[in-house]
Parts: structure tokens; sequence; C-alpha cells
């Protein structure tokens, strides 16, 4: 229960969005030297759907949003603040603002929030923060992303895990019960090397030795071992202390909620914190690692299928470049 004279919030409704295209790990094969079971049995991932050229960032996210207020019954107009994680936009002064006139959101701020991986749940603590100010009232949380855009196809360390998609959340402020329990977050840029998107300059001279850098961004690079080696410590770590600020222990979690980078990660994990399988929610299996869009999109699809219900206790966690990672617990439903 929100404590008298506070705010409380809830997660209201929920709602994905991912391209037509889909492309498995057998016709991956034919573009690198890979297989299905090679795939498969190190990441668990068997399919990703992949944008075409003439989807958008924009596109996905929005119809991502429209299914959520749809699901809360919450009109666009009544929105007040339009987050977007995403480290992908069709934009690089932000996508947000486009998604709020496809929405007709016109009543809404609308900014982009950077994190990689972590995206979801660092924008789920900032939606949180503007609610409990008392400053909006309804927040639209999406995380997007299209990975395609920055993989290179012809290194099978990485392209085999990248997929792209979008996810979505209603939070709403409420009297009556307080849906939003704890979180931590944490960041290490010390470790940026091991997982990044970098911008690669070139030098233009102008004039009288002047020169400017008029670069792009190089492919995805990753250390896949330190990264894991990363998560199956830091994750439960952090889920640790976001149940200890929550005042919960770890048999009052219903589901386990990781972002979708590798199955083995997720095992290890619910392993390490004794969280049995049927409590942890997977779905990378058809879509991949979908970065910001991963935990939301997993989400809606449980939600949808009804296995979650009003009232469950879901302990969210993120991780990924930055090196960033953290987590939240929150309930379901209003």
């Amino acid at each position: 229960m929100a404590q008298d004279g506070n705010i409380g919030l809830a997660i209201i409704g929920s709602g994905s969005s991912v391209p037509l295209l889909g492309l498995d790990n057998q016709a991956l094969s034919q573009v690198v030297d890979t297989s299905d079971e090679w795939i498969a049995s190190r990441t668990g991932i068997r399919s990703r759907r992949l944008a075409s050229p003439v989807e958008s960032l924009r596109s996905i996210a929005t119809e991502a949003a429209k299914n959520a207020l749809e699901m809360a019954g919450v009109p666009a107009a009544e929105v007040d603040l339009i987050l977007l994680a995403t480290s992908t936009p069709d934009d690089l002064f932000g996508t947000a603002c486009q998604i709020q006139a496809s929405l007709g959101a016109t009543q809404a701020v609308a900014f982009d929030l950077t994190a990689a991986c972590s995206g979801f749940v660092f924008g789920m603590v900032t939606a949180a923060q503007f609610i409990r100010t008392g400053a909006y009232k309804t927040v639209v949380l999406i995380g997007a992303d299209i990975l395609s855009r920055w993989v290179d196809w012809g290194d099978r360390r990485t392209c085999v895990l990248f997929g792209d998609g979008a996810g979505a959340v209603v939070l709403q402020a409420t009297p009556a019960r307080d849906g939003f329990l704890g979180f931590e977050l944490r960041s290490d840029g010390t470790l940026n090397h091991s997982l990044n998107l970098a911008y690669q300059p070139q030098p233009q001279a102008l004039t009288g030795g002047v020169a400017v850098s008029q670069g792009t961004f190089h492919p995805i690079t990753m250390n896949g071992q330190e990264i894991y080696r990363f998560a199956v410590k830091k994750v439960p770590e952090v889920i640790e202390k976001a149940l200890f600020r929550a005042n919960l222990t770890v048999d009052q979690i219903d589901w386990l909620l990781l972002h979708q980078a590798n199955q083995r990660i997720l095992d290890a994990v619910a392993d390490r914190l004794g969280i049995p399988a049927d409590k942890v929610i997977s779905n990378m299996a058809a879509y991949g690692n979908t970065s910001a869009a991963s935990i939301p999109l997993a989400l809606d699809e449980v939600v949808r299928s009804g296995n979650v219900r009003v009232g469950d206790t879901i302990v969210a966690s993120g991780f990924g470049a930055g090196l960033s990672w953290g987590a939240a617990i929150f309930q379901w439903g209003r």
C-alpha cells in the first residue's frame, strides 16, 4: 500500500511489436560460418526478427506503445511522459518525439534514454521518480532497438546473438497500492571496452590546420567471456540488493525477468539465487537479444499468455554495455 500522503504507482498495461521478417539459425548459417546446433547450445537462441529497410524504430516502438495503452485503457491524449530506452534511434537527436507525434500524445513530454541492455530497467526507475514527485501521472515507457543496423554480419561471435524488437508498459500514479517495490542501479565505465558500439573518427581537414571528425559508428564488438563472467557475478548481487531495499526475500518473488542475452546466463543467475526454472521468464529462443526491448517484450508475452496475474511480484534485471546493470522489483497490475 502507498503510505498516507505518498504517491504510489502501478504498471497497468504492456505491449510489444517485432518486425515481420524472421531469420532462423539454419538460414543464418548461409550468411556466416555457423550452425543451429552451435548457436542454440551456446546461447539458447534459435531465431530472431530483423527490421527490413522500410521498417523503423519509430514504427515498431509506436506499435508497442499503442498496444500497451490499449491494454491499460488509457487514451494517448492522457499520457504525460514518453520515455524511450534505446541505443539505436532513427535520429541521433532522438526518436521519442517522433513516437509522441505518431501516437497523438499531444500533451506528453518525450525524450530518449540510453543505457543499452539495461535501458528498460533504468527507464522504469526514472519513470517512477517522475510519478512519485507528482510531476506526471501517466507514463509510457518503451524499450526498443534495431541492432541489426549495427551488427557485423561477418562476425559469428556477435551476429548470431542480436535481434530487433520493441516493448512498452504504461505506468500510472495511484494512491491505493504502490506496485514499485525497490531498485538498485550500477555502472562501471572501466569495463566499457568489453562491449561497445563506438564512434570511429575520420579526420577531415577544413582549412589552415583546422580539422574535424566526420566518421561513423563501428559495428558491435564484444568480449563474450568477459560479459558472461560479469553478468553471472553482478546480476545476482544487484537483485539481492534490490530485494533488501524492498524488504523482500527470494522466495517471495513470483517471476525472474532478466535481460534476454543468453540462456546460460539466465540459468546461472537463477541457480545462484535459488529460483526454480519454472519462475524464470525466457523467450530468447524466438527473438534473440533485443537489447532494451528484451525485458518488456518478454513481459508482454507472459502477461498476454495469462501466466502473470495481477499482484504477481516480478524482479527484472538488465545488464550490458556501459557497463551498466540494475534491478527493479514491481507488482503487475492495478
